[in-house]
């Protein structure tokens, strides 16, 4: 734990910072408060994974490799968030259209789930179905954010749609970071150790909880209100 303290303590003081910043600089107007209460917890949750990381708490060996176990339970319930928040802006608000989410988050939680599964997992052959299994379900996620909800959101136009388009780029970008890494780290081939592996995740959740929240919330303000829907 001596080499990791400091990434892990670093990570836990800008997720801190980055929570109470994201919710400071999100927009005033009520249609889309609720984006940036999205986009404010996410980091909050993630302070929360580091700072027991950073105590030692969940932090165990697997066939002789560390394991964080507050990293998995930090994305069970993070990325499902971000992935609301995108699915509701692809869909312009609109929730007549709402039935995508469902499909969506738990194929989400299940890649974390089998990622989980795959580190966890007794022999080689059983890490990489987990792995592979995990990748399917990562596939899924992504058909439906770029096929059907893009599709809806290209057909309402606006900008609200270049909003989604610009979010979803950037989360797919940086979320295909994440099985690399685990693949070349220490549950994966080992061509990457433990530290650098930390340091990595720990560049990765910046950009996709902290860099990606403050992206979000400015595209926000340059939505026209009319573009929401009316509230009742």
């Amino acid at each position: 734990m001596t080499n990791t303290f400091l990434p892990l303590m670093i990570g836990f003081v800008i997720m801190s910072l980055g929570s109470l910043l994201i919710y400071m600089h999100g927009s005033k107007h009520p249609e889309i408060r609720h984006h940036t209460h999205f986009h404010a917890v996410v980091p909050f949750i993630a302070a929360t994974s580091y700072l027991a990381m950073t105590l030692g708490l969940g932090v165990t060996a697997v066939d002789g490799e560390t394991l964080y176990l507050p990293r998995y339970v930090d994305w069970t319930f993070t990325t499902p968030i971000l992935l609301v928040g995108l699915t509701l802006t692809g869909l312009h608000e609109h929730h007549r259209h709402s039935s995508y989410i469902l499909p969506i988050v738990v194929l989400d939680v299940l890649m974390i789930v089998t990622g989980l599964f795959s580190a966890l997992a007794d022999n080689a052959a059983e890490r990489w179905i987990w792995y592979a299994w995990s990748c399917v379900a990562f596939a899924g996620v992504l058909y439906l954010l770029w096929v059907p909800v893009r599709a809806i959101s290209d057909e309402m136009g606006g900008q609200m749609e270049t909003v989604y388009r610009k979010n979803l780029l950037f989360l797919t970008v940086v979320w295909f970071f994440y099985p690399i890494v685990f693949l070349l780290g220490p549950q994966g081939v080992g061509i990457i150790d433990n530290v650098a592996d930390v340091w990595l995740i720990l560049v990765l959740d910046v950009i996709a909880k902290v860099v990606y929240g403050f992206l979000s919330a400015s595209r926000f303000k340059t939505v026209p209100r009319d573009e929401f829907p009316k509230m009742a």
